[in-house]
């Protein structure tokens, strides 16, 4: 059985610099949103920007997916960076017709089944919400961010941003149930001496209830 030694000057400079080569690159910025009453939001978009720094983005090689499942847009929120192609498959053994009025945004896809239709490239940042024209209660969204580093919160409110440096970035969150104005949906990180920064969002306003299968549900929004 190998004794443990303890770590000489040799081996303790081998690990600085990847310690160094740690910080310099990057560390998790863990964001959390709650609503009025303290509880964990879940499906918020939450993306980092520089502000006042326009960068040209390369467009992402890979397309997303915007589903049709159960005569529902499956994720009911998809975040992209702006650029990016998305898919419109219809899994549903019915024909949907898939559209969007969201300037400027707007496309038209008439009615399919399957892989009908090529993707649709989203050069614009915005929200772009999509319809049925068949299903009036079928609603989805795509937030089209300028932004490589984005995700969205989990069943906790939770999310956690990789920032090459977490230094005068701000930290943005939306959500089609989120009814704050939006100057209060924006934090700053500014400590890059804090390796480790969380960033808390605790929302003002009640929350927009869920969207579901009613057409009462769909003028909520």
């Amino acid at each position: 059985m190998r004794s443990w030694r303890h770590p000489t000057t040799r081996s303790i400079g081998l690990i600085a610099p990847l310690l160094l080569a740690a910080t310099a690159f990057g560390s998790d910025v863990d964001v959390f949103v709650v609503d009025h009453d303290g509880e964990p939001v879940a499906d918020v978009a939450v993306y980092a920007t520089k502000p006042g720094e326009k960068i040209l983005l390369a467009a992402p090689a890979e397309s997303a997916v915007m589903d049709q499942i159960d005569k529902q847009f499956v994720p009911h929120l998809l975040v992209v960076q702006s650029g990016t192609s998305v898919q419109f498959p219809n899994s549903d053994t019915l024909a949907h017709h898939v559209y969007s009025f969201s300037h400027p945004n707007k496309f038209m896809l008439p009615m399919y089944k399957g892989h009908a239709h090529p993707p649709v490239t989203f050069e614009h940042s915005g929200v772009v919400i999509l319809g049925c024209n068949i299903h009036d209660h079928m609603l989805g969204y795509i937030l089209v961010v300028d932004s490589t580093t984005f995700t969205k919160t989990n069943e906790r409110g939770k999310a956690s941003l990789m920032l090459d440096r977490p230094e005068n970035y701000e930290i943005k969150i939306w959500s089609p149930r989120i009814r704050d104005e939006v100057e209060l949906l924006t934090r700053t990180v500014s400590n890059p001496d804090e390796l480790e920064p969380v960033v808390n969002f605790q929302l003002a306003k009640k929350l927009n209830p869920p969207h579901g299968d009613q057409l009462a549900a769909w003028q909520e929004y």
